[in-house]
């Protein structure tokens, strides 16, 4: 599978290329800023058909390249349906503050343990509320996108509307701790010392767990 990481400026967001190197297929997830330098690295790992654009979870700096990302692929936006109300209704003070366009709404709507599908590859749906109520993970084998449920040495925040700090701690520990310790995570901010871990590492070195 094409894996391109791309730092997003402004807040550290990472955004993911997720592509078939067979037929050019692939998906966004969380495209936190302009679609056409998104774009280009897809483009140039060969990654020419973007078939969906993913939402780990509905806070602005992880969407706020949704419409555009939209208007240049066509592609539909997917976010799990636990958060699909909250991506639809943004906080209008976010928006401003991240001088935003807020994202269209979402038309798949995913479940815990549904499969994603571009080309021959598939990356599986976890659902790992916490961060937020639809907050989701995106697992395929060796790799899992955490968005902002697990960090290189930290854990989303929880203060916000939605977040639980006890719900993220069990989506964490039953669910992302249960993958093969040398899974790597592909975190949603560059917040750690270094831009991915493994499960394993975070078992024994993430203060917060």
């Amino acid at each position: 599978m094409i894996i391109e990481q791309i730092l997003i400026s402004g807040f550290d967001v990472f955004c993911y290329v997720l592509g078939d190197e067979e037929s050019g297929e692939g998906i966004v997830v969380d495209p936190g800023g302009p679609a056409e330098p998104i774009l280009q690295k897809a483009r140039a790992r060969g990654v020419t058909n973007i078939k969906l654009i993913v939402d780990t979870h509905s806070h602005v700096d992880h969407v706020a390249g949704n419409q555009a990302m939209q208007q240049a692929t066509g592609a539909a936006i997917a976010v799990h349906e636990a958060e699909a109300d909250y991506l639809a209704n943004p906080n209008k003070a976010m928006l401003a503050m991240f001088n935003a366009t807020a994202s269209p709404p979402a038309t798949v709507m995913l479940k815990d343990g549904d499969k994603i599908s571009f080309g021959k590859e598939a990356v599986e749906v976890i659902h790992t509320p916490g961060h937020t109520p639809g907050g989701i993970c995106l697992y395929f084998p060796g790799y899992v996108v955490t968005g902002d449920t697990l960090f290189v040495g930290g854990v989303g925040r929880t203060d916000l509307p939605g977040g639980s700090y006890e719900v993220l701690q069990s989506s964490i520990r039953n669910r992302l701790f249960t993958l093969p310790d040398d899974t790597i995570v592909l975190p949603g901010h560059h917040y750690g010392s270094t831009p991915t871990s493994t499960i394993g590492r975070e078992k024994v070195e993430n203060m917060y767990l």
